[in-house]
């Protein structure tokens, strides 16, 4: 179990203590300092089931200012994705090759609820 965190993050804090509260204690995963390739985003992209824009946090400055005003394919957000790390979206549980995005949290505990 790995949990894509950010300590800065609000979320990201919150699915980490439900986590710990359940009796689980994933590897976590600093994304900002220890950013995806874009090979790692690819296989997130699967294990997610979605699109790479659904990955974005959209409401970032820097997606606005960069990125939203163009026409971007897959590889080209996939790219942004690896290039700026501060646009995935957060926090991201991974357990047996699945995963979920914390927002809402529900959708973590789901997954650990899910059998695979």
């Amino acid at each position: 179990m790995k949990l894509q965190h950010n300590p800065r993050c609000s979320k990201s804090r919150e699915a980490l203590a439900a986590l710990i509260a359940r009796g689980h204690s994933p590897e976590i995963i600093d994304y900002l300092a220890n950013p995806l390739d874009e090979a790692a985003i690819r296989v997130l992209l699967a294990q997610l089931g979605i699109a790479p824009l659904a990955l974005v946090r959209t409401k970032e400055a820097l997606w606005k200012e960069q990125f939203a005003q163009n026409t971007l394919d897959d590889d080209a957000i996939i790219a942004a994705l690896a290039s700026f790390p501060k646009l995935i979206e957060r926090p991201i549980l991974i357990h047996q090759n699945r995963a979920a995005i914390g927002r809402p949290l529900e959708n973590i505990l789901s997954l650990l609820d899910t059998p695979a």
